[in-house]
C-alpha cells in the first residue's frame, strides 16, 4: 500500500527507541519475540492499587458521603431562586437566569475535577480536596447571610422584606455560592468513578456489583436531596435562611469526615496521565498524513501484549468509524528514517481513545435538551408554585418542597425498574440488563417531554384561577405533582442510563471524564435554558407586552415556554434516534477475548450435553 509499510523488526526498534525518549518508556520494554514485535507492556492490572479490600463495605461509605454532600449542596440550590427574589430583590426572569448560570457552572466544574482525577491527583485526592472547598464555601455563605443579608431577622419569608444588602455583602455572597459550585462540581465525577473502582470489572462476582453501583449512587443522591427539599427548605422558606445554611455546612463536614474514615480500606486506581496531549497527538499525526491512504487494520502500529502503551489502560480493538484518524497509526518511510515523535505516529489504542470521545459526543449533545427540562425544577417550577395556593389545611407547603415529589418518584421508579421492568424486559429481549443504556436514555427523553406538557397544562389551569390585579392563584400547588413525578420517572431512565453509558464507554484513561459528561450535560442544559429565557423575553416583551415570563406570572404565559421546550425535545428525540442507531460500542481486547472464550466454552458444553 502506498505510503505505508508492514510493521517489521526495524520499525519496532526505531519507533520504540523514540517512544522511550518521548516519555513512554514506562509502557514499553526492550524485550522482543521472534517476529520482531514488542513483547511486554506495563500491565493494566498494575494500575489498580489494592491498598484495601474495596467492595460493598467501603462503597457504602462512599454512598453515604454522596447522600450527605448532596444534602449540603441542595440545601443551597433548591431555594436559591427564592433567596434571590426575596432577599436580594431580583426580578423573576433575572433570578431564573442567575440560578441557571450558577447551576450550569456547578456541573461545568465537574469537567475540571474529572481532568485532575484522571490525569494527576487520582480519584481519592480529588474527592478530598473538593469536599474541603465545599465546606469552605458553605461556611462563608452561612457567615455572610448572618452578618450582611438577613436584616432584620426572619426576613425573606415572603412577607417581611429584607433591607438592601451592601455591595460587599453581595460580592461575598456570590463568592461563597461559587465556591460551593466549585467544590460540589469537582467532587461528583471523581466520587462516581471512585465508587466504581471498588469493584473489579474483570472479576465475574464483582462485575454485577459494579453495574448495580450507579443505580445506588443515584439513589443516594436523591435520598440526600429528599432531606434538603423537605426539612431545610421549610426552615429557609420561613425566613431562617442562616439556620438552613448552617445545617448544610454540618452535613458537608460529616460527609468529609466519613470519607476520610474509610481511607484504609479503599481500592485505588493510579492516574493515567494527561489525556489532552494524547488526543491532540492523534489529530496532529492524522493531519500530517492527510494525503495518504490509511493502512489495513492489521498493519496499523500497536504494541505487543495485552496492555497498551497508555499507562494503566487496556488495549482497544480497531473500529471502522472515523477511518481518517487511522492515518495517525499508519507507518510511513518518514517514521522509519526521520525524527520519531508521537505527534507523527500513534498506537491503535491511542487512536481509538480519540475515536471514543468523538463517538460519544453526538449522544452527549442530544442529552442537553433533557437537562433544560431538568433545570426547570430549580427555577420556573418553583416560581410557578410560589404563585399558587400553598395552604394544605393549616399547613404551608413551600414551593421548593414540591421537588420532594420528584425525589420520591425517582426512589419508587428505581425499585420498579430494577425489580419489575428489568426482569420482564430481560425475558423479552434476552439482555440481562433488560434495556440497553441508549434505550433507557431515549425513554427518558420521551417522559421528560410529557413532563413539560403537564407543566404547561398546569399553568393554563393556574391562570384560569388567577387573582385579578394581583399576584397568585387560588389553584392548589398540589396540581404540580404530575409534572414533578414525570421528571422523576424520566431521571431514572436518563441520568442513571447516562452514568452507566458514559462511564462504560469511556476508555480506562478517561473514566472520570466519562462520568463528568453526564454532569456537563446538566451544565450546558442550564446555560441553554438561560439563553432560551433571554431569547423568549427579548422577542415577547416588546412595547407594553410583559412577555412570557414577567415578574408577575399572572400577566405572562410560561405555559407557552413549557410547550416550546416540549417541541424542542420532540425534535431532539428524532436526532437522538439516528445517533443511537449509528453508535458502535467500545471493544476492549480483554473483553473480546473473554467473550470468545465464553462462547467456545458454551459450545463445548453443548457438545458434551449432546454426547
Amino acid at each position: 500500500m502506498a505510503g505505508s509499510l508492514n510493521f517489521t523488526n526495524e520499525t519496532a526498534l526505531k519507533v520504540i527507541d523514540e517512544y522511550k525518549h518521548c516519555g513512554h518508556s514506562e509502557a514499553v520494554t526492550k524485550n522482543f519475540n521472534k517476529i520482531g514485535q514488542m513483547a511486554t507492556c506495563t500491565p493494566w492490572k498494575d494500575s489498580l492499587v489494592k491498598r484495601g479490600t474495596g467492595g460493598w463495605k467501603y462503597t457504602s461509605i462512599l454512598l453515604a458521603n454522596q447522600a450527605l454532600a448532596t444534602l449540603a449542596f441542595f440545601g443551597v440550590a433548591v431555594n436559591l431562586v427564592l433567596f434571590l427574589t426575596r432577599v436580594l430583590g431580583e426580578e423573576s426572569a433575572n433570578a431564573a437566569n442567575s440560578v441557571s448560570k450558577w447551576t450550569g457552572t456547578v456541573y461545568l466544574f465537574s469537567l475540571f475535577g474529572a481532568f485532575l482525577s484522571d490525569s494527576y491527583w487520582g480519584r481519592y485526592l480529588t474527592c478530598a480536596v473538593f469536599q474541603i472547598i465545599l465546606v469552605a464555601g458553605l461556611g462563608l455563605l452561612s457567615l455572610t447571610s448572618w452578618l450582611f443579608m438577613i436584616k432584620p431577622s426572619g426576613c425573606g419569608d415572603g412577607k417581611l422584606d429584607c433591607m438592601p444588602t451592601s455591595s460587599i455583602g453581595i460580592a461575598i455572597f456570590y463568592l461563597s455560592i461559587y465556591l460551593v459550585a466549585f467544590g460540589y462540581g469537582g467532587h461528583q465525577p471523581a466520587l462516581a468513578t471512585f465508587g466504581a473502582d471498588q469493584f473489579d470489572g474483570e472479576n465475574p462476582k464483582e462485575k454485577g456489583s459494579k453495574a448495580a453501583f450507579f443505580g445506588y449512587f443515584y439513589f443516594a443522591l436523591n435520598a440526600g436531596s429528599l432531606l434538603s427539599n423537605t426539612i431545610l427548605v421549610y426552615y429557609e422558606d420561613t425566613g431562617r435562611w442562616t439556620l438552613g445554611f448552617l445545617a448544610s455546612l454540618g452535613s458537608a463536614i460529616i460527609a468529609l469526615l466519613s470519607f476520610l474514615i474509610g481511607t484504609p480500606g479503599y481500592r485505588h486506581a493510579k492516574p493515567c496521565g494527561n489525556p489532552l496531549p494524547r488526543v491532540a497527538q492523534v489529530f496532529v499525526a492524522a493531519a500530517k498524513k492527510w494525503n495518504m491512504v490509511p493502512a489495513n487494520p492489521d498493519d496499523l502500529y500497536e504494541v505487543e501484549g495485552k496492555d497498551s502503551a497508555i499507562k494503566g489502560s487496556r488495549k482497544i480493538i480497531h473500529s471502522n468509524e472515523f477511518e481518517f484518524l487511522d492515518k495517525a497509526a499508519t507507518i510511513t518511510k518518514t517514521d522509519l528514517d526521520g525524527p520519531k515523535s508521537p505527534w507523527r505516529l500513534c498506537t491503535v489504542t491511542q487512536v481509538e481513545e480519540a475515536k471514543c470521545v468523538l463517538k460519544m459526543l453526538p449522544i452527549w449533545l442530544c442529552t442537553i435538551i433533557y437537562s433544560v427540562i431538568f433545570t426547570q425544577m430549580a427555577s420556573l417550577f418553583v416560581e410557578q408554585g410560589d404563585e399558587m395556593n400553598t395552604k394544605i389545611g393549616a399547613f404551608h407547603l413551600p414551593a421548593a418542597s414540591m421537588s420532594a415529589f420528584d425525589i420520591c418518584s425517582v426512589l419508587i421508579c428505581t425499585g420498579i425498574y430494577s425489580q419489575i421492568l428489568v426482569p420482564l424486559a430481560g425475558k423479552l429481549s434476552g439482555n440481562p440488563k433488560g434495556l440497553t443504556e441508549l434505550q433507557r436514555m431515549g425513554i427518558g427523553l420521551i417522559i421528560g417531554m410529557f413532563s413539560m406538557l403537564a407543566a404547561g397544562a398546569t399553568e393554563i389551569l393556574r391562570l384560569k384561577h388567577a387573582m385579578p390585579d394581583q399576584k397568585g392563584s387560588s389553584l392548589s400547588i398540589l396540581w404540580q405533582i404530575p409534572q414533578y413525578v414525570l421528571v422523576g420517572a424520566s431521571e431514572v431512565f436518563m441520568y442513571v442510563g447516562q452514568l452507566e453509558f458514559f462511564n462504560g464507554q469511556a476508555p480506562d484513561g478517561i473514566k472520570s471524564f466519562g462520568s463528568s459528561l453526564c454532569m456537563a450535560s446538566i451544565s450546558l442544559g442550564n446555560y441553554v435554558s438561560s439563553m432560551l429565557v433571554n431569547m423568549v423575553m427579548g422577542i415577547t416583551a416588546r412595547g407594553n407586552n410583559p412577555g412570557w415570563i414577567p415578574d408577575n406570572l399572572n400577566t405572562g404565559h410560561i405555559d407557552r415556554f413549557f410547550f416550546l421546550i416540549a417541541v424542542l425535545t420532540a425534535f431532539d428525540f428524532l436526532i437522538y434516534l439516528f445517533c443511537a442507531k449509528w453508535y458502535k460500542s467500545i471493544n476492549l481486547e480483554d473483553s473480546a477475548e473473554k467473550e470468545i472464550t465464553d462462547k467456545q466454552g458454551r459450545q463445548e458444553d453443548g457438545v458434551l450435553s449432546r454426547v
